[in-house]
């Protein structure tokens, strides 16, 4: 089993993890094997040339080579400032170069040279990174008491030592409560913020941040209509996104363009069940992580190989799954809840609209908490017996992925991003 749930929720900047946390590290790592250059020279490939403006690929990567992490990054210079391909920025000086044409290995693709080092760096979704010779390798890992790539294997162990997906979880992980407390603790302040910071996001859309408003109306009105908890989780990842596109500091949870839906339906279970408490996080982190990582172990949670499926879907099937186990579910059920949550997100497309993660990527991911909280309740109040497992879903979603042309996975050259006629920001080299 890869990653670890300490690796799939980490903390970092808006508004992509493939394109800002992975490049930014990617920085790092050039840094970490060849030390801080004179010069560098930054080759952006695929789709973190089509859409890298947008999403803060150049500013992340600079902020990078100046010795910054996604945890500790400056908000300066802020997100949506102009990057010349050319310049200089602390001492040392850089020259971008963007080659929308992808690299056959994976369509997100930066290469580093600088006095005659080279390295070529994969950004693969979720901020993680890979090399060339990385990326078609399997690492190794640690054993584990409970190893397993896909949820069959994953129920085989629960049912055989009856235990809980959580508890199979922290046998593998160790003590991981410490982030996980710090990564539920970021969720909230995430929220916090983005209900009470209005104003546009960046970019030329001219993006108005609802959240605030929407807060400020639901506390005037109570109940709203009987749908006052769908109305709540609406806010709640509204507020996560918007801070998301804003550049500000989330979880990828699994990836920042999905960033929404975890914590929405955690802010839920928090809201709406009996008895939530910190122990009820550090339980539905490790159930939503362990879907997360057999996601990603067998498909992608990168919408630029396998579209949005790949994120929102992914996020969806890990929030219902942690919810179902709060519910009360069994093993069998919590994976029933991943399975519906992934299977209604097959086919979904990456298509942001100026090669921004605000259209459709925002309202995107609170209509996939909504959906992630419906198939928590639709499967813990059925039996987990159920004709589609959550393999041959991720299997399908897989499928669909390759299957899916170029111009819907996150190159703003098909879907919204053409329709509705927004150019994407591109540099002129």
């Amino acid at each position: 089993m890869s990653p670890s749930v300490v690796e799939l929720f980490s903390i970092g900047i808006g508004p992509s993890s493939s394109h800002t946390v992975g490049p930014m590290r990617a920085a790092a790592a050039f840094l970490a094997a060849h030390g801080r250059p004179a010069h560098v020279d930054i080759t952006l490939r695929g789709s973190l040339a089509a859409t890298g403006v947008g999403h803060g690929t150049d500013r992340a990567i600079l902020l990078g080579l100046c010795g910054h992490t996604p945890t500790t990054a400056p908000p300066d210079p802020p997100l949506g400032t102009h990057i010349e391909p050319t310049g200089t920025i602390d001492g040392l000086s850089y020259s971008f170069t963007f080659d929308p044409e992808p690299a056959p290995e994976h369509p997100n693709c930066v290469i580093f040279a600088a006095e005659g080092a080279e390295e070529t760096y994969f950004s693969v979704g979720g901020g993680f990174i890979a090399t060339r010779a990385e990326l078609g390798a399997r690492p190794e890992e640690a054993p584990v008491p409970y190893p397993f790539s896909t949820a069959a294997e994953l129920l085989a162990h629960c049912a055989r030592e009856e235990l809980s997906v959580a508890e199979v979880m922290a046998a593998n992980e160790g003590d991981v409560e410490k982030h996980l407390d710090e990564v539920w603790e970021t969720m909230q302040d995430c929220v916090a913020r983005g209900v009470s910071t209005s104003g546009l996001l960046p970019g030329p859309l001219g993006v108005v941040r609802r959240a605030p408003g929407l807060h400020e109306r639901l506390r005037q009105e109570p109940g709203a209509g009987g749908l006052e908890a769908m109305e709540w989780v609406n806010l709640w990842a509204l507020a996560v996104n918007e801070e998301n596109a804003a550049g500000g500091r989330v979880v990828t949870a699994p990836t920042n363009g999905a960033a929404g839906i975890i914590p929405a339906t955690l802010h839920y279970a928090r809201e709406y069940l009996p008895d939530f408490d910190e122990a009820a996080a550090r339980r539905f982190l490790p159930t939503a992580g362990a879907v997360g990582i057999i996601i990603k172990h067998n498909a992608s949670i990168s919408g630029a190989e396998v579209g949005c499926q790949g994120e929102v879907g992914s996020a969806a099937a890990m929030a219902a799954a942690g919810l179902c186990a709060l519910l009360g579910g069994t093993p069998s059920q919590v994976e029933h809840a991943a399975e519906i949550a992934l299977e209604h997100h097959l086919g979904l497309t990456c298509d942001p609209v100026g090669g921004l993660v605000q259209i459709p990527c925002i309202e995107r991911n609170a209509i996939g908490a909504v959906k992630a909280i419906n198939a928590a309740r639709l499967a813990w109040r059925g039996t987990g017996t159920h004709r589609v497992s959550l393999d041959e879903v991720i299997r399908t979603m897989a499928a669909t992925g390759r299957d899916m042309m170029s111009k819907y996975k996150e190159t703003a050259t098909g879907g919204l991003a053409v329709h509705l006629g927004v150019p994407v920001a591109l540099p002129e080299c």
